[in-house]
């Protein structure tokens, strides 16, 4: 069988994409996403099972059993049919040679940094580059070759972090340009040419790959590192957590469990001019509201949305 247009995805963002091309530029021959049972071994953050699209749009769906696609019913697939472009949304893993070189026109992705290419690669480049609190995001759609994130740039958009972003709102302009690239990408495929830059002056840097335990925040630092990291893990992503001491316990942190877990889930900068000085950074010194401020090194922070088994109260440290 021959497909024209084949989209590889496992997120809320991979449908978006998919509803996007197929609405307005052209249908979706092939959906290539992983099974459900795939995700109990990988981390996936903002998953959604894609098979529902058979139904919705009459796309064929294929669910591999192996994130890195060498299972034995994706490789008959691959092995076995015909494909022109691929593109790539929410994929997080490298596509192998052989499924690359089964597409004629190549297969296509994302990736972006304040930076260009080879500068910034590697995983989680916009929950990072809000934890770093870069101010903009060059996002590339480029072509895929066996190395991550090579800098094969078909084009690029660009787009501001501002500070009242969080790792949601920046998905979303994210994906409004990643919409504005791939409409350029397609027209160019219907066109029969494909025009790739390869030339690159910036030096390659990486970032490093980014789990759950990694949202772990230190409420005792900075105002902006404590924000920055909060709003760069927040949902579809696990979230920000620490922990909480009663007052009696300040002297002796008592251990970390699940009973004394706070997950945080927005937050913003409160106050850098009150003086806190009373209290101690980390320290709860009121609550209004619900919302719990926090003290912090160079000032405070409040705390506007958070799970916790414990009644937070004033004095409180979260540590």
């Amino acid at each position: 069988m021959h497909y024209r247009v084949v989209v590889f995805g496992v997120k809320d963002t991979s449908e978006n994409i998919i509803e996007y091309i197929t609405r307005n530029i052209c249908p979706v021959d092939l959906v290539i996403t992983i099974s459900p049972e795939v995700t109990r071994k990988n981390q996936v953050s903002g998953y959604k099972g894609l098979s529902f699209l058979t139904e919705k749009y009459g796309i064929q769906v294929h669910e591999a059993d192996s994130y890195y696609l060498t299972d034995e019913k994706t490789v008959d697939l691959i092995r076995n049919n015909e494909f022109d472009i691929g593109i790539s949304m929410g994929w997080q893993r490298l596509v192998p040679p052989e499924v690359l070189n089964a597409f004629r026109f190549g297969v296509y992705g994302f990736h972006g940094n304040c930076g260009y290419l080879p500068f910034g690669r590697g995983r989680s480049p916009l929950n990072w580059s809000i934890i770093l609190g870069d101010e903009r995001f060059n996002l590339n759609l480029f072509r895929y070759d066996e190395k991550a994130d090579s800098p094969n740039i078909f084009g690029t958009e660009t787009f501001r972090i501002n500070e009242h972003d969080d790792i949601r709102t920046c998905q979303y302009k994210n994906m409004m340009c990643s919409k504005r690239l791939i409409k350029r990408l397609l027209t160019a495929y219907e066109k029969g040419s494909i025009d790739i830059r390869t030339e690159s002056k910036d030096y390659d840097s990486w970032y490093e790959k980014r789990t759950a335990k990694d949202g772990k925040v230190d409420l005792r630092g900075r105002t902006r590192d404590i924000y920055n990291l909060i709003r760069g893990v927040a949902a579809p992503f696990p979230g920000a957590f620490a922990y909480v001491a009663k007052e009696n316990e300040i002297g002796a942190l008592p251990e970390q469990t699940d009973d004394n877990l706070i997950r945080i889930w927005r937050a913003h900068p409160f106050d850098d001019s009150i003086d806190l000085s009373e209290y101690a950074p980390g320290e709860i010194v009121d609550i209004f509201d619900g919302k719990p401020i926090i003290r912090t090194v160079d000032g405070s922070i409040i705390i506007d949305e958070y799970e916790c088994e414990m009644e937070l109260r004033p004095r409180m440290l979260l540590y």
